[in-house]
């Protein structure tokens, strides 16, 4: 008898996780046999699981917050856009016992943006909040699409200046606090950082949305996330959390894993309607 291939999310927290529903609906859709679950792994156990989830079977693990920079580290081998941004979102066990990382976080985040969203970004003045490991995976394909700005806002000041620098020489990007960003406005924001996860949003001036600008929250919720209210207070054109980006993202991953791309259109529109029914 065989058993299915096992896969799995780590993350803390996990609860919300959408990743194993979207998995199921993929494999359904493929043909594929195999069993997605969440685990809730602390930082300090991170290590630990991953040899323990793949020295039992596993075949693959998507790292979500705050795993995706610790990801990293394990990988034996990383492709060239986990090597640039220095965080893996995905981890493949390989037929030699090797475990290799990718990061499909930025080519998520643009086929949202781009194909399902219609937004255009190039010459757009964009934010992003947050310097974190959601962050270092979307610089390199955000910068690619040649913006005319992109500023780094984090808390840490120094944090989103290191990233800037670190990414500089792929386009004009700027790091700072959120207390510089009075004065000036943006095409498109995007927030990468936990505050949703908390239910807070990050401190930004009234006017900092140019008009005609979208909004768009990584995180994603039941229920409209802080960010996702705020752009809605501000008009935001384009006003919409991550569920597009996850999906494309674990649509990527679900390829690396299993040799064939599932469609995203019917598990984004499938995810939509629930989440309707739910609230």
């Amino acid at each position: 008898m065989t058993h299915p291939d096992r896969y799995a999310v780590f993350g803390h927290p996990i609860k919300h996780s959408q990743s194993p529903r979207i998995h199921a609906l993929f494999a359904a859709q493929t043909g594929q046999d195999l069993v997605y679950t969440a685990w809730d792994v602390a930082p300090e156990r991170f290590e630990s699981q991953v040899r323990e989830f793949f020295g039992s079977g596993g075949r693959g693990i998507n790292c979500t917050v705050p795993l995706k920079e610790l990801a990293w580290r394990i990988a034996d081998s990383r492709s060239e856009r986990a090597e640039r941004a220095r965080a893996v979102n995905t981890l493949a066990l390989r037929d030699d016992g090797s475990v290799f990382g990718d990061n499909t976080d930025g080519i998520g985040l643009l086929r949202d943006l781009r194909d399902n969203l219609g937004l255009h970004l190039v010459n757009a003045k964009i934010l992003i909040l947050g310097a974190g490991g959601a962050t270092r995976g979307i610089l390199a394909p955000l910068l690619a699409e040649q913006p005319a700005r992109l500023v780094i806002a984090n808390r840490t000041v120094a944090t989103a200046e290191t990233l800037a620098v670190e990414f500089g020489d792929l386009g004009p990007v700027e790091g700072c606090g959120f207390a510089t960003l009075a004065g000036h406005r943006f095409d498109l924001i995007l927030n990468a950082t936990a505050a949703s996860l908390s239910g807070e949003l990050p401190p930004l001036p009234a006017d900092i949305l140019a008009p005609g600008g979208s909004c768009y929250d990584l995180a994603y919720a039941s229920e409209p996330t802080p960010f996702v209210r705020w752009g809605r207070e501000k008009h935001a054109v384009v006003n919409a959390d991550g569920i597009g980006m996850l999906v494309e993202q674990a649509a990527e991953a679900f390829l690396l894993w299993r040799g064939v791309r599932p469609a995203t259109r019917p598990v984004i529109e499938a995810l939509e309607a629930e989440r309707r029914t739910a609230i």
